[in-house]
């Protein structure tokens, strides 16, 4: 009988990580990434690296005044680059996310201090787990006012006192944002053993409790539970 139960859990073990897997390689996995060009009506976006991009949509998906959060890569110049040559490195592309936001609601202030805490702003080797430049920070402007809103924001961090070292996320231009393949898309709802596996293992929100405490949470309005 006890064999049984050995057996019974390698099975169910198999399914969680094997099965997702499969299912991107024989489906999204060995396609190219698109370009995104539209912005929904009504709407204005917010482009944010943070390291691991599974990582950078829960925290904003959930902002009320937030309609989406697309995974994806910017600030390189491949085309259309696919999720191995990213993550490999060499394509000047670092993982990233664009967040479809209601500036009616929500405005790019609050967006801003929602993703300083998220991230380590002083690593400019990576984030957490992830090393590489393909992993990195930044902040992609898409207007003047953005740039002046997030050169004031990363200021005031600097200047809070919270970090005894140099704030080294850089704010640059918006280039071309490719969304990445569909399995990457919502990840953290798709696979969330495997996210949740992945997160807790990181090392990113051990760091972010240690660095924000209590003021890791702002009191923003969040979306009604579906």
């Amino acid at each position: 009988m006890k064999k049984w139960w050995i057996w019974i859990g390698l099975i169910v073990l198999i399914g969680i990580f094997a099965v997702p897997e499969a299912y991107a390689y024989l489906t999204k996995r060995n396609y190219e990434s698109e370009a995104v060009e539209e912005i929904p009506d009504g709407y204005e976006v917010a482009t944010l690296a943070g390291g691991c991009f599974w990582c950078m949509e829960p925290p904003f998906e959930k902002l009320k005044g937030v309609k989406e959060v697309v995974s994806g890569y910017t600030g390189g110049e491949v085309r259309n680059p696919s999720y191995e040559e990213v993550s490999a490195g060499g394509t000047g592309h670092i993982e990233s996310v664009q967040v479809y936001y209601d500036p009616e609601v929500v405005s790019y202030d609050q967006i801003l201090d929602v993703f300083w805490r998220q991230i380590n702003p002083t690593d400019d080797e990576g984030q957490f787990v992830d090393r590489g430049y393909q992993y990195t920070t930044a902040i992609f402007y898409n207007n003047e006012q953005q740039k002046e809103i997030a050169e004031q924001s990363k200021q005031a961090l600097a200047s809070s006192g919270r970090f005894d070292q140099e704030i080294v996320t850089p704010i640059r231009e918006a280039e071309a944002f490719y969304k990445a393949e569909e399995y990457h898309q919502d990840y953290y709802k798709k696979n969330k053993f495997r996210y949740d596996y992945y997160r807790g293992n990181s090392g990113r929100d051990d760091y972010l409790d240690r660095t924000w405490g209590t003021d890791r949470e702002l009191d923003l309005p969040k979306k009604e539970a579906s």
